[in-house]
């Protein structure tokens, strides 16, 4: 039988978890601390809904809560969620498990490192809200991530713990000045079996540090708006391709270089990483591809910047998963996002 669990006095939930002294807090409480996204409008977002002058995909995807993350300090001996699913094509693709499209994972964080504990997992029939609870065993304070799901938006998600459990804040992640990834699907998460696994999740759990994911599947194509958006945030390092967006060869080159000249004239000591597409055997047109992406490396350089970086995409495949890194030659599975972060890593840490 389903019972009423009063999140706040706007909002009823009617649960199936049969567990006594279940109660449920919004995660937009101020003892939660969220990271990666905002709240406003009814939704959480990763963008201003002003950004109107970027393409319409963007505009689609870009609720998607991919890198959205609930943080917080616990001793109930089990977290549960009540999520509402925001409307989106992304929800069922075939290419992409629920558990990363629409599920939310749970880590345990621990002077600075993080342990996998558990997904929450929508169920099969799944149709735009349902709730999950793990257990944790005995009560103990200890520090949780919640990592949203990266092909969908969300309008409303509960936290559910026990009545009696203490609930505090965080403590500060080594880096809290974030980096902040823009790209195509790949950076958006496309398509890792639950949300910890993307490329920036992976990094950010193995430097320690908070990050924005701004992968807008299939609209990352380098307009001037989202230039100039990127480039007046705070972050500690941006990291940036979209070379699979790009709709040709002309497109990538007059906007490429003219990105990274909007983000560097804007913060000039800012360290900039360029990658290109993780491909190991490239085509005739994604060999161009990736000589005009150089292109931009090597200018900066010959230029005087002392802090521009380039990871060609070959590189982002080691040898060892070329068969096993993809879901559909194109789209990173876990094997691939591991293989991605670990290359991207060696980049990253030092300039942190």
């Amino acid at each position: 039988m389903s019972k009423k669990l009063v999140a706040d006095k706007n909002f009823r939930i009617e649960t199936k978890i049969q567990i006594d002294g279940l109660k449920y807090y919004n995660a937009t409480d101020d003892r939660f601390t969220i990271n990666g996204v905002y709240y406003a409008n009814g939704a959480f977002c990763r963008i201003p809904d002003n950004l109107t002058e970027i393409n319409d995909c963007v505009q689609e995807v870009a609720p998607c809560t991919s890198g959205g993350r609930v943080r917080f300090i616990t001793d109930s001996p089990y977290i549960a969620i009540y999520v509402k699913i925001r409307d989106c094509t992304l929800n069922h693709i075939p290419n992409s498990p629920l558990t990363g499209t629409v599920g939310l994972d749970l880590y345990e964080r621990k002077n600075g490192n993080q342990q996998y504990l558990g997904s929450f997992i929508p169920p099969a029939d799944f149709s735009g809200e349902y709730e999950s609870v793990l257990q944790l065993g005995n009560r103990e304070k200890r520090e949780y991530v919640i990592n949203m799901p990266f092909f969908s938006g969300i309008y409303e998600l509960y936290i559910g713990l026990d009545e009696k459990a203490a609930i505090d804040p965080p403590t500060a992640y080594a880096h809290s000045t974030p980096v902040v990834f823009y790209g195509s699907s790949i950076t958006h998460g496309g398509c890792a079996s639950r949300p910890g696994n993307t490329y920036p999740t992976i990094l950010s759990r193995m430097l320690d540090t908070d990050y924005i994911n701004l992968g807008f599947a299939g609209g990352a194509r380098g307009e001037d708006a989202i230039a100039n958006y990127i480039a007046g945030l705070k972050m500690s390092c941006f990291v940036y391709d979209y070379d699979h967006n790009a709709p040709n060869c002309e497109h990538l080159q007059n906007t490429h270089e003219k990105m990274f000249q909007t983000i560097r004239k804007a913060q000039p000591s800012l360290p900039i990483l360029i990658l290109s597409r993780p491909k190991v055997h490239l085509t005739p047109d994604e060999k161009k591809r990736l000589s005009i992406i150089q292109t931009t490396y090597e200018n900066a350089i010959q230029a005087g910047d002392k802090n521009v970086y380039f990871i060609p995409g070959p590189e982002l495949i080691g040898e060892d998963v070329i068969e096993t890194a993809t879901v559909d030659n194109v789209h990173p599975n876990d094997s691939g996002f591991l293989s991605m972060a670990l290359a991207v890593q060696k980049v990253l840490k030092p300039l942190l």
